[in-house]
């Protein structure tokens, strides 16, 4: 297989490699090349559900979506969709997978089923290259924080999406909940230092108010989202891409008024985040 990169500091194009083909010897160097760089990306690859599923397992365990609607014919994989006449989009703003869980998934697969004329591009953030571009007075500072991670405000009774026309197309309102990691995780792999916040996800620091919380949440966010740490994919038939939920933020642009889009994705599971 081929690796280039696909920006300066975001994000890897795989070439040369049909997912619903790879042998072991590529599978070890495609997880090599997925803890080393975090976001892989995959052009004309024919990866019908059966095979995304195939693959998916061949990298781990799957956890089930509490909120997204499954696929019919498979159960496994969560559709992504927005529909002609829908107003908002799920994943319309920077977040982190299952960051609201006791253990964060370790990674999604996300392909593209149907797309819109145009839009519908999905922006991504390192933040293990975020991290390390931070003051070593700021990064001592986050190192003793434990961060608190929430899905209320999105899916819960009166949550985000249910005021939307998302609601309908949602479950799980009985299962949200809250979860605190480290401010800056250690990565299980690689052994990099994250910084593991995210706007859409993480409401306030323990044991700081909400005020102070946001004021250095604030300047975190608006120093990930810099040209040096995001890029911007642009989907085509075939694509696929393969994140890793631990040193990662995403991005569904909602900009295709009247069409339609439609990705699947399967998340693999994780465990417990440990600080540095």
């Amino acid at each position: 297989m081929k690796l280039t990169p696909y920006s300066e500091g975001c994000g890897m194009v795989v070439g040369d490699v049909q997912l619903a083909e790879i042998d072991n010897a590529a599978l070890a160097d495609l997880k090599a090349a997925f803890v080393e760089h975090g976001l892989l990306f995959f052009r004309d690859q024919d990866l019908p559900p059966e095979e995304h599923h195939r693959f998916a397992t061949r990298f781990g365990d799957i956890v089930l979506n509490k909120f997204f609607k499954p696929s019919d014919a498979h159960p496994e994989i969560a559709e992504v969709r927005k529909t002609k006449d829908q107003q908002m989009n799920i994943g319309g703003g920077w977040h982190t997978d299952h960051s609201y869980d006791a253990e964060p998934a370790l990674g999604s697969i996300l392909v593209a089923r149907t797309l819109p004329d145009s839009g519908g591009d999905t922006r991504f953030a390192n933040l293990a290259a975020a991290y390390d571009a931070l003051s070593d007075g700021l990064k001592r500072t986050l190192e003793g924080l434990r961060a608190i991670h929430s899905n209320r405000h999105i899916y819960g009774e009166d949550g985000y999406y249910r005021k939307t026309d998302l609601a309908q197309t949602l479950g799980g309102m009985d299962r949200v909940g809250d979860a605190i990691h480290p401010a800056v995780i250690r990565h299980p792999e690689s052994g990099r230092k994250i910084l593991y916040v995210n706007p859409g996800h993480t409401i306030g620091f323990e044991d700081w108010t909400r005020e102070e919380s946001f004021a250095l949440l604030n300047h975190l966010y608006k120093h990930v989202d810099q040209p040096a740490f995001t890029c911007q994919f642009a989907w085509q038939p075939g694509s696929v891409a393969f994140w890793d939920n631990r040193s990662t933020w995403h991005f569904a642009n909602n900009d295709y008024p009247g069409q339609e889009r439609l990705m699947h994705r399967i998340t693999l599971a994780g465990g417990a985040l440990a600080g540095v």
